[in-house]
């Protein structure tokens, strides 16, 4: 079935059918919506508010442990209240699949500031993924969910306010039963005393490396050729934004699992075409690791660092033109 959706409502949807069992949340614009919708799904899912972003990440913690897929969510500066307990366990690791979804709002809409929580992956050593619209934002939940149970993680979904408000259709799916995983008491795992937790410090080295791998040979990072004078490297929103600015002018690099990178990709890529832009919003969290790299790019020089970005601001400051 298809049906028009927010991206709010599409990652309430794909939580659903990826067999998620309880989610829990805090209220923050632009993430609301996530656990509202959430909660409609009542018969399978347990949704519940919680007094703070910090025990809203406790909660699905505490279900993932118990064996069952979990999901938690709040906009970007709840993730400084949930932080503590993030970066704990990043270390531990899962038992069932884990996502925390961060909403991020480029141009402080509804926000105090406009921090780009893309960092806090690379920060806490996790995986992430970054849905572009509604669709993906759904399938990207539970590939969200597989990437978690296959590589040990939690895994951060970052989005930001126009994909989780904007509304495109979404191809719709039955709910995928997931049996919860068998408990098993693991003080080594779980207990991040001093003495596990240097264990545990090795255990996420080398899931980051597996991740490294992954990260080159996932769909969720694809490469659209088109014409090779102009290549852009961008995720979520502004992969978009960059679509309906050059159509078929360009070739585009689009990432939707963006940490670890895929350096090699990245520089295969560069390597076959003219000019390399890298198009993403508030922070050079792409650019910046590109050039660590030594791959050439434009990006800061040109896409502005502050607010949010639109197709205009694209057409000005990269084709100096205004489209009508």
């Amino acid at each position: 079935m298809k049906k028009l959706m927010t991206g709010n409502e599409a990652i309430a949807q794909g939580a659903w059918e990826a067999g998620v069992s309880y989610a829990a949340a805090y209220p923050g614009t632009p993430s609301t919506e996530i656990l509202e919708t959430i909660a409609k799904y009542k018969a399978d899912i347990v949704a519940e508010w919680a007094p703070n972003e910090k025990v809203a990440l406790e909660a699905a913690i505490g279900a993932s442990m118990f064996g069952a897929r979990s999901l938690a969510a709040m906009k970007m500066v709840g993730v400084n209240v949930a932080a503590d307990p993030l970066f704990s366990f990043a270390y531990s690791g899962v038992n069932g699949g884990m996502v925390l979804v961060s909403a991020d709002d480029p141009g402080c809409h509804s926000s105090q500031n406009e921090q780009d929580n893309r960092h806090y992956a690379k920060f806490a050593k996790i995986a992430m993924v970054e849905p572009s619209d509604s669709q993906e934002a759904k399938d990207m939940v539970k590939a969200a969910m597989e990437i978690s149970e296959k590589f040990d993680t939690p895994v951060l979904m970052r989005i930001t306010t126009r994909v989780c408000h904007s509304k495109s259709i979404v191809e719709t799916g039955e709910r995928q039963e997931v049996a919860k995983r068998p408990y098993v008491r693991d003080v080594t795992k779980y207990d991040l005393v001093p003495v596990n937790a240097r264990k545990r410090r090795v255990a996420v080295e080398e899931r980051l490396q597996k991740l490294a791998a992954f990260t080159e040979t996932t769909p969720l990072n694809r490469i659209e050729w088109n014409d090779k004078k102009i290549g852009i490297v961008a995720s979520g929103i502004s992969y978009q934004y960059a679509k309906e600015v050059f159509g078929n002018e360009a070739s585009y690099l689009k990432l939707g699992f963006t940490y670890p990178l895929p350096i090699q990709k990245l520089k295969a890529f560069a390597a076959e075409v003219g000019v390399v832009y890298v198009v993403e919003e508030v922070e050079p969290y792409i650019e910046e690791q590109m050039k660590a790299a030594g791959i050439a790019c434009i990006g800061k020089e040109k896409v502005p660092a502050i607010g949010e970005l639109t197709p205009d601001i694209l057409a000005k400051t990269l084709r100096g033109a205004v489209i009508p």
